[in-house]
């Protein structure tokens, strides 16, 4: 969703790179924030060895509805399909409803619609610009490739010895002072 915002923000298109038929399951970060708290502050015996899946059940959206949403929130803005998207294998919908009836001081607050204002109000506040949306800043994938690129990572995704051995030494350093 935030790349969908995002992208629609600074090029006035709704990029969909599946066939819009994919479910997923959407829920804000300030909901999963409560939920922790709703679950630290649970008795043991409601959440201990449980699962939960965190959000509303009615928050699973197929891509395309997301899309509509995002078209109907970012003025101007108009869903276009790529070329070479396709079926999207990973489809999703998840029921939300345990968490509801175990945890009674947990109630979700956030919809997509809501999540998808913030963030476009976001985006106009800040000046969003496609560089940021597209580099290293927000994508996910291009920050891993930079940090591949530069040698923060190595080929196994973790940090090499010697920068995890001089971020330690900044750390105690700055503890002793």
């Amino acid at each position: 969703m935030n790349s969908l915002v995002g992208y629609a923000f600074v090029t006035g298109e709704v990029l969909i790179k599946s066939d819009g038929t994919p479910w997923r399951p959407l829920v804000h970060l300030r909901d999963i924030a409560a939920a922790f708290i709703s679950v630290i502050e649970a008795p043991r015996e409601l959440i201990h060895n449980e699962a939960f899946n965190v959000g509303q059940s009615t928050e699973n959206y197929q891509i395309r509805e997301i899309a509509e949403i995002v078209c109907e929130v970012v003025p101007g803005s108009r869903t276009r399909y790529a070329a070479d998207g396709g079926p999207d294998r990973r489809c999703y919908r998840v029921d939300c409803g345990k968490i509801v009836d175990r945890l009674k001081n947990f109630r979700p607050q956030w919809t997509v619609r809501s999540g998808v204002e913030e963030l476009y109000e976001a985006f106009r506040r800040h000046g969003l610009t496609l560089a940021d949306s597209e580099g290293p800043r927000y994508l996910r994938i291009a920050h891993i490739q930079e940090a591949l690129r530069t040698r923060r990572l190595g080929n196994d995704l973790r940090q090499p010895e010697s920068a995890e051995r001089s971020r330690t030494s900044a750390s105690t350093a700055a503890m002793t002072l």
